[in-house]
């Protein structure tokens, strides 16, 4: 399959898609969001752990505000419901591990884009910005979902309406991402952590992401009830067996993904 907006590489059970905009901060129009959600839903077949990140200084700048096609006819409502939401929902309903590795500048739906990710591992020169009141807006792509689950309300809040520009340290702290790693060792860092989850056990991985996010609407009655049916489904598993005979060997365990 070709693509126009993005990259995407196979290679040791690892997708990476690279958004490939960079003379637009890797801006998002409908072709690329199209692309991005086509992307995932491939990857999910074919790799057991996916990379997004950006090309050039910028993760992604958000909507593409300068796309003469689209600006005439800005219908946002009809974008939102149509464009990202299948995007987003792509991401949410991968069945492998999603790591957003933000290379520069994530501002406005490109933050919420990396957001969206299981992982956020960011380069510590990479900056997160909520840019809507900007430009007349409010935050979209998911903005109002994440960011008060990730850092609390009264951060969520402050960073939606003053539209600060939070950086990779920053948002560590806060919680916002996994991890702010120096520049000049973030590309080998994310590689070694896809690698590092793309050789683990793949079906422990999608029960994990499923049982936090259904997580976080569950009763602990009905949170209790989906981690037993979820590990007993686990522990059915070759890679369970592995695991264990793994362990009482004390050697490494070698995991099939089943």
């Amino acid at each position: 399959m070709s693509y126009q907006t993005i990259q995407y590489d196979l290679a040791d059970g690892v997708a990476v898609v690279t958004l490939a905009r960079d003379k637009v901060m890797n801006a998002l129009n409908t072709a690329m969001r199209a692309e991005i959600t086509a992307a995932l839903h491939r990857a999910g077949h074919e790799a057991r752990v996916v990379v997004l990140t950006g090309e050039g200084r910028a993760f992604c700048a958000g909507q593409d505000l300068g796309d003469s096609a689209e600006a005439g006819n800005l219908d946002l409502e009809r974008m939102l419901r149509e464009e990202y939401t299948p995007m987003l929902a792509a991401m949410h309903d991968c069945p492998v591990p999603v790591i957003a590795a933000v290379n520069g500048v994530a501002a406005g739906a490109g933050a919420n884009l990396a957001l969206a990710a299981d992982v956020v591992i960011a380069a510590e020169s990479a900056s997160f910005l909520q840019a809507f009141t900007r430009i007349g807006l409010m935050p979209d792509a998911g903005g109002t979902w994440f960011l008060p689950r990730l850092v609390g309300q009264a951060r969520a809040m402050g960073a939606a309406l003053f539209a600060d520009r939070i950086s990779a340290r920053q948002a560590a702290d806060w919680g916002m991402i996994w991890e702010a790693v120096p520049d000049v060792d973030f590309e080998h860092h994310w590689r070694a952590r896809a690698a590092h989850l793309a050789a683990g056990p793949t079906r422990a991985f999608r029960a994990i992401r499923q049982a936090m996010l259904e997580g976080a609407d569950n009763g602990l009655a009905a949170q209790l009830a989906l981690e037993a049916e979820l590990q007993g489904t686990l522990g059915r598993t070759r890679d369970f067996a592995e695991g264990v005979t793994a362990f009482l060997a004390k050697r490494p365990p070698v995991f099939e993904g089943r």
